[in-house]
């Protein structure tokens, strides 16, 4: 017996165009140097994506990834973990952090303070989806993002990057929960 699989929210050709519109804005921004990050494990199809549409528009950029955890197969955030630090080095270069969703912001904040540590000359960041800001404890976000995709519903999602205690990562458009 098979879980049925979410009810499709945005679907695969509509995830692709968003993520090409975005790489068009992008060339304005990428300098030839520009050292994309994925922040692993949920950012992974969204940098893959963008970097491909980055480089069909004529910005090739440099790939590395920071893995950053919070989660593990739970629900609740709670203490952020570097798993996997950066590669090579961003002294002196841009940076473009790539992640799937911006929610509180703790993963996107956490990986600018280590670009801008490790000497980047300018960091940038790009999600694929921006949620309403969650406000917690009467906070907002940790930070906000420079460029994004698509504006999230306040819903459960899953799929291109999004999970659900692990699973539905691989869905190739956005699907829903609740």
């Amino acid at each position: 017996m098979t879980d049925a699989l979410p009810a499709v929210l945005l679907s695969e050709d509509e995830v692709q165009g968003r993520v090409t519109a975005l790489a068009d804005l992008l060339c304005d921004y990428i300098k030839p140097n520009c050292i994309g990050i994925c922040l692993l494990t949920g950012g992974i199809w969204f940098a893959a994506d963008l970097s491909r549409a980055l480089n069909r528009a004529g910005r090739d950029i440099a790939f590395d990834a920071l893995w950053l955890s919070s989660y593990a197969d739970s629900h609740e955030s709670g203490a952020m973990l570097i798993r996997a630090p950066l590669q090579r080095s961003v002294e002196g270069r841009q940076v473009l952090i790539m992640d799937d969703v911006l929610d509180t912001g703790a993963s996107l904040k956490i990986a600018c303070e280590i670009a801008r540590e490790a000497g980047a000359s300018e960091v940038l960041t790009a999600v694929f989806a921006r949620k309403p800001d969650p406000l917690k404890d009467g906070k907002m976000r940790d930070m906000e993002v420079d460029f994004c995709a698509w504006e999230a519903p306040a819903r459960y999602l899953v799929g291109y990057g999004l999970d659900d205690g692990g699973k539905y990562r691989a869905l190739p458009y956005i699907g829903v929960m609740d």
